[in-house]
């Protein structure tokens, strides 16, 4: 692979996105971890969204070593700490869907590299953090947002967090298929997941403000077609600042990198190319070019950055944009096929093909 093809033209050169994934490569400590920037905390999410990034940009090595990091670091229950610094522990409750998001990281590897032999070597990884997600499943099909450090499942559930983890539940049936595993139940704990985010609204806490819960399920393949094109185009308005890109929330002039990202990706799976690519020319004012990272976000009236840091999962989240709208790796069409499962399933009612 060549990272020529994952230059998007006019926008952002091959030169460009070599550095920006050398500038991942610096957030990496030795032992694996990637924090969100060298000397901040790591959370299991953002570390596996840098990971990606890595792999990518055909930094292999660093990634196996950043899904080694997690082997060697999983708890007895199969959950990380929402966040640790340096290998202490600064906040030990587990977020459900942080958790799951590795089996998504490995799936994806294995796509852009067609290495099985990573597959079998974190299945066992992937396994343990599906089992610990299923206990904290609740009676609507949502999923608990968290599990505190007693193992006290938490009585709601979030719209991102569960389209998320649907995502990473459907990434891991394809590593269990692809092992010749039978997985029924990590299958109906998805399908559970999606009817709850289609048909149970009340299932989820309120977090409407946030930019997340309006194009989450877009991305993760929750909604899609005219359904999917229909939500984003309700509440552009609210959420993209014409010229520059994504909010993070509806009420703050603060448009963020990663957010755009994703939102850019979301409207790549639905096939709306020319907006992205557009999304895509916007959001880079938020390039550093000396380091080749990207700033977290800015307040756009003010022109002030903020916060003052470059993060990993940042420049990771513009990387696997730019991979969306290229279709360079094997992985390029990880969001695009999100929700996929469901309709060779025979569970979807076309609202997720």
């Amino acid at each position: 692979m060549t990272l020529a093809r994952l230059a998007v033209p006019g926008v952002l050169s091959a030169e460009q996105v070599a550095r920006t994934g050398q500038f991942i490569v610096r957030q990496q400590a030795p032992d694996g971890a990637i924090p969100w920037f060298v000397g901040s905390h790591l959370d299991p999410w953002d570390h596996v969204e840098s990971a990606m990034g890595l792999s990518v940009t055909g930094h292999h090595a660093g990634a196996v070593a950043a899904y080694d990091y997690l082997a060697r670091t999983q708890r007895a229950d199969g959950s990380w700490p929402m966040a640790t610094r340096e290998g202490r522990v600064e906040e030990a409750a587990a977020d459900t869907n942080q958790s799951l998001y590795v089996a998504t990281g490995v799936w994806h590897h294995y796509l852009v590299t067609g290495q099985t032999d990573v597959l079998a070597r974190f299945w066992p990884t992937v396994e343990r953090a599906v089992r610990f997600a299923l206990t904290a499943m609740l009676p609507s099909g949502a999923l608990a947002w968290a599990v505190s450090e007693a193992g006290a499942v938490q009585d709601f559930a979030l719209v991102t967090g569960s389209a998320s983890a649907a995502q990473s539940l459907e990434c891991a049936v394809l590593i269990a298929e692809r092992l010749g595993h039978d997985r029924t139940d990590w299958r109906w704990a998805r399908d559970g997941i999606h009817s709850a985010l289609r048909e149970r609204a009340d299932a989820f806490a309120d977090r409407d403000r946030y930019s997340m819960d309006w194009y989450y399920p877009v991305l993760c393949g929750i909604v899609r077609g005219a359904a999917g094109l229909a939500r984003l185009q309700e509440s552009s308005g609210r959420f993209v600042w014409d010229g520059r890109g994504c909010r993070c929330v509806a009420d703050e002039p603060w448009v963020t990198a990663a957010e755009t990202a994703e939102l850019i990706a979301a409207l790549d799976a639905l096939g709306e190319n020319a907006a992205a690519t557009a999304m895509f020319e916007q959001v880079q004012f938020l390039r550093d070019e000396e380091s080749g990272g990207y700033w977290t976000g800015k307040n756009i009236p003010n022109d002030e950055v903020y916060p003052i840091e470059q993060t990993g999962w940042s420049a990771a989240a513009i990387l696997l944009a730019a991979d969306a709208l290229t279709q360079t790796t094997g992985g390029a069409a990880i969001f695009r096929d999100a929700g996929s499962c469901l309709v060779r399933d025979g569970v979807a009612d076309g609202a997720a093909s």
